[in-house]
């Protein structure tokens, strides 16, 4: 028996030695924050299909555009630009798409069937294997949680309440239809109807296991890795007294690839003398890896495991979750803070430094991450020698919609690309109930009514960034920024700003006429443009003007001034130039060896 086994430990290492050695490079797709929700879906329980579309004569089942223009995630269109983007990923002959949660939008069965439905469905004809993990909004609690929506759109162009009991619906005299098909599905729900997405071991995997049955390679047995990816051995406190699931996992999809699934929620209880499988009576898990340290650590041990077997194995370990082991924000933050105040800017959902830390020295190197919805790339280098690189998938959902490919050149070596889903075909698709939501609110003379302007756009890519633009006026400005500061700040030119950060003296020998073609309002879009894509933002944006911003910034830090509004703009504009100036984050290459990223053309 020994003899057979170390036989079996030399195959394989020979292998894993050699697979990098062919010609074909292994790819890894990852598509993060899908946020799927079933057009076209059905209820167990309701006849209710919501509204037909006279465009396409079929019942839709939509939520308003009121509603995801007031949203950091569009809910409806965002259908069409994942079947885009799985369609990209099959014409480029990608057999791995990772997917690193929010791959829902709260975990509600019809949405978990529509979903399902469709990646059996690439499955099958493609031969794509899927591997998924947990987000925030599935689970949204980490048990069955009651639940429902008061802004699906309803056939006279008004919102209607789709609820799971009449106990939730909202007091708001809408018309009402309840499913229990709109709750949202806790961890047994989600694994039952996903087991065959990673959760569970498939014949197909080389290895498979969890945080609860560290198992030895050489002894693999599909068997004994069936029963422990099992609900019930699959549990751990998260605090006293209070039992909760963790769907981590480790597969090796093809030989040398170890793909580190981490479930990154951690639900605290809101009461510890509470109920404890109430799913009302857990926090958000929405804080990320802050609260995995101190509640979760039982994967940190799991983690340093995995990775000494896989440096001792030669195979490549490629972790990733929902939320980000680094700073995202280039270095900004802590401006960031000073400028909107520490409550802002979703400042709290920041991984701590120690995070990066912590998990380097379990020995991650390689991370992707969702929930931010942000195209970035971070990079921590620490004194040990250790390095780990933080890759920040941008969401189908939001500005600018995309998604990663990974190319696995050798176990030191990785490529990183971005595609840009810009043209989807039927994004348009609801445009006509549109039309008719926007007619039903003119008449109520709102305030804050969404710019039918959005219905004009001419593919997926100028939609989303109208969504961004109307995110920023409906939303963000509201509840982030200071009142008196914008109100002051909106009513300047580029021009206006110039004279600001500079001696009156010297305006003489600068060109200001150039600064008159924008204004405050486009640099705080600009602003959030970076935010959200990074350098790929710098294509929708006109060079002169980053090289103004530029300009600007580099001004008013020489500014020694009391005035607190003046203060205000120079934070302003070093958080702008560094949104603008951080790491590669379109096409770039990972050298583990030199400790370096290189862009690539």
């Amino acid at each position: 028996m020994k003899k057979h086994f170390s036989i079996h430990l030399l195959i394989a290492l020979l292998l894993s030695l050699n697979v990098f050695a062919q010609h074909k490079a292994i790819q890894i797709a990852f598509l993060a924050d899908v946020h799927f929700q079933d057009l076209y879906g059905n209820f167990s329980d309701n006849a209710f299909r919501g509204v037909k579309n006279p465009k396409t004569q079929k019942k839709t089942l939509l939520r308003t555009m009121d509603s995801q223009l007031h949203s950091t995630r569009i809910f409806n269109e965002n259908y069409f630009a994942f079947l885009a983007a799985l369609d990209d990923v099959a014409k480029r002959g990608i057999k791995i798409v990772a997917l690193p949660g929010d791959y829902t939008d709260d975990g509600q069965a019809y949405n978990l069937r529509g979903l399902k439905k469709i990646l059996d469905e690439y499955q099958k004809k493609h031969g794509i294997r899927f591997f998924i993990t947990t987000g925030n909004h599935d689970p949204v609690s980490p048990f069955l949680k009651d639940g429902g929506k008061s802004d699906f759109l309803g056939e006279n162009g008004s919102p209607v309440n789709i609820f799971s009991n009449k106990i939730s619906v909202e007091d708001n005299g809408q018309e009402t239809f309840i499913t229990k098909d709109i709750a949202m599905s806790g961890y047994f729900e989600i694994m039952k109807e996903f087991k065959e997405f990673g959760f569970c071991p498939s014949e197909k995997d080389l290895f498979w296991e969890t945080p609860f049955n560290h198992s030895s390679f050489e002894n693999y047995s599909f068997k004994k890795a069936l029963k422990s990816s099992e609900y019930s051995n699959r549990m751990y406190e998260v605090s006293p007294g209070f039992t909760v699931p963790d769907l981590s996992y480790l597969v090796e999809p093809v030989n040398g690839i170890w793909l580190l699934a981490i479930d990154g929620n951690t639900y605290l209880p809101k009461n510890i003398n509470g109920n404890p499988i109430d799913p009302d009576n857990f926090h958000s898990a929405s804080v990320g890896y802050n609260n995995v340290l101190s509640n979760k650590k039982h994967l940190i041990d799991w983690v340093k495991n995995i990775s000494k077997e896989a440096e001792k194995k030669h195979k490549v370990l490629i972790a990733f979750t929902h939320y980000p082991m680094l700073d995202y924000n280039d270095g900004a933050s802590e401006d960031i803070k000073n400028l909107l105040g520490k409550n802002k800017w979703q400042l709290d959902r920041v991984p701590d430094d120690h995070v990066a830390k912590v998990f380097a020295d379990a020995g991650v190197k390689l991370h992707f991450a969702g929930h931010m919805h942000i195209n970035d790339t971070g990079i921590k280098k620490f004194e040990n020698g250790k390095m780990l690189v933080n890759i920040q998938v941008p969401s189908l959902a939001a500005y600018l919609p995309g998604y990663k490919i990974l190319t696995v050149n050798s176990p030191a070596d990785f490529d990183v690309e971005t595609v840009s889903i810009t043209d989807v075909p039927r994004f348009d698709e609801l445009f006509p109930l549109y039309k008719k939501e926007f007619g039903v609110l003119k008449n109520q003379t709102r305030k804050d009514l969404w710019n039918v302007e959005i219905l004009k756009t001419k593919n997926y890519h100028d939609f989303t960034l109208f969504h961004l633009k109307e995110l920023v006026r409906l939303r963000f400005v509201p509840s982030d920024w200071p009142k008196d500061f914008i109100e002051k700040a909106s009513q300047l030119s580029g021009e206006d700003l110039l004279y600001l950060s500079i001696d009156m003296d010297n305006s003489t020998a600068i060109n200001a006429g150039e600064f008159k073609i924008w204004n405050f309002e486009d640099a705080l879009l600009d602003l959030y443009q970076l935010q959200s894509a990074d350098e790929l933002a710098k294509k929708d944006i006109p060079e002169k003007r980053l090289l103004q911003f530029k300009f600007l910034h580099e001004n008013f830090e020489k500014l020694n001034t009391k005035d607190e509004f003046l203060n205000q703009l120079k934070l302003f504009f070093r958080v702008l130039v560094k949104l603008s100036s951080g790491d590669p984050a379109d096409h770039f290459k990972i050298d583990f060896e030199k400790g370096e990223i290189l862009k690539l053309k």
